[in-house]
């Protein structure tokens, strides 16, 4: 059996490209990182996820994970106002930032655990203030880190990316594959 840690609709999406048959299980693990982020204490928080759930299960796969969007050393979660959303696009407008995904497995009977980070550059258009209000106005913004998504009409404001794109989405496929397939799924 495998257990997601996350409440996510879209990692529940890309997990479910990988294996059909999976529970969710959120962690309510507190997600507050320090600055500078870098990748190491995002692969541990996916782990602390994973090992939050692995305690209250006698078996199990648990994956957790974390996406963190990360500019000049600085996270950007998810916006909780309209201004707020703005205020962070106008930041990321016209330059490039990072995505890091922390994932993180455990295995509920043994405790057997592993985890990895993955890091994608993405680069955002310079698009305009009126862009910015409009896609605001979708409330697309409100549940992702950095206010935007690349899977959706966010795709609009970025103009490219170095990396894997199911990490910006929220779960780095690969990455996600080859830790599940090290655990036998």
């Amino acid at each position: 059996m495998v257990i997601l840690a996350s409440a996510s609709p879209r990692r529940r999406e890309l997990l479910a490209r990988l294996i059909h048959d999976f529970v969710v299980v959120p962690s309510n693990v507190d997600e507050a990182l320090a600055a500078p982020i870098t990748p190491a204490p995002v692969a541990a928080l996916a782990l602390r996820k994973a090992r939050a759930v692995a305690g209250r299960v006698t078996e199990g796969v648990v994956l957790g994970a974390d996406t963190i969007v990360v500019v000049d050393g600085q996270p950007l979660g998810k916006p909780t106002s309209h201004d707020d959303a703005r205020a962070m696009l106008r930041r990321l407008r016209g330059r490039s930032h990072e995505v890091i995904t922390g994932v993180g497995v455990v295995d509920a009977a043994s405790r057997r655990e592993a985890a990895t980070a993955v890091v994608t550059r993405v680069f955002m258009a310079s698009f305009t203030d009126q862009a910015i209000d409009d896609y605001v106005a979708t409330g697309e913004p409100f549940d992702k880190a950095g206010a935007y998504a690349i899977q959706e009409k966010g795709s609009d404001l970025v103009a490219g990316y170095v990396g894997s794109y199911t990490n910006v989405v929220g779960l780095p496929l690969d990455a996600t594959r080859r830790l599940l397939r090290d655990f036998g799924v």
